[in-house]
């Protein structure tokens, strides 16, 4: 990152994800069998998310207003999406089972937050999500892969069958946990930046933020503070409460 840049503005959505100081050498071979029921739940749920976002689209170009209780809904999918990425092969950064909810679950080790709009603008929901979206998609294909093409949204960006940049660098990350038991500390921050800017883009796509993504990889498991910049990120991630 420049040195140039030195204020790092807090963008609404906050994704962030504490490691596992101690994770299996052989688990993530099975995960994609064990994530199997997640993945099915979060197919159903994606067909919903997409629903209520055009309805959503409709309803911010006559009122200028999110409502609130579908956003919750599509922050829920995210969120749990989120866990299961963040669970298989997006990330491989916990052995923990991710629990079947919407909500947010204070001591899993991956949180998703959405900030709530008050208002919206009713001429860019017609051009943001295709236009200004657009040179996201690229670079956001290039992390992902064909998975983010396909929409699927069931924590599948990081399959390595995906050929994404996240897929092959967590298929390094569970080369070195089968034969060394460890995780490089900096192939994690670098996974996790990519999976911010990933989950950045959808949210601005999905019209829930008018705020444009920043073109930046925030790399490491907690989002820079507001107003700080990288080196006051920490390098141990702190769990949210």
């Amino acid at each position: 990152m420049p040195d140039t840049i030195s204020q790092f503005p807090a963008y609404p959505l906050r994704l962030e994800g504490e490691l596992e100081p101690q994770l299996s050498r052989w688990l993530w071979l099975v995960k994609w069998l064990l994530a199997i029921p997640h993945f099915i739940v979060l197919f159903f749920l994606w067909v919903a998310f997409a629903v209520v976002t055009v309805i959503a689209f409709f309803a911010i170009l006559f009122t200028g207003r999110y409502p609130r209780g579908l956003f919750e809904f599509n922050a829920g999918v995210l969120r749990w999406s989120w866990r299961v990425c963040f669970y298989s092969y997006s990330a491989l950064g916990t052995d923990k089972y991710p629990p079947f909810t919407l909500k947010e679950v204070a001591d899993y080790p991956a949180h998703v937050e959405v900030q709530y709009p008050q208002s919206l603008s009713r001429g860019l929901v017609l051009v943001k999500w295709w236009l200004l979206a657009l040179p996201h998609y690229l670079v956001v294909a290039v992390f992902a892969g064909g998975a983010w093409a396909s929409w699927s949204g069931v924590g599948m960006w990081g399959d390595a069958t995906s050929g994404g940049l996240i897929g092959l660098l967590v298929l390094f990350v569970g080369l070195a946990l089968l034969f060394t038991g460890s995780y490089p500390r900096s192939l994690y921050d670098f996974v996790m930046g990519m999976n911010r800017w990933c989950f950045r883009v959808l949210a601005y796509g999905a019209l829930m933020t008018d705020t444009y993504p920043p073109f930046r990889l925030d790399m490491g498991g907690q989002e820079p503070p507001a107003g700080g910049s990288p080196a006051d990120v920490p390098l141990v991630p702190v769990p949210t409460t």
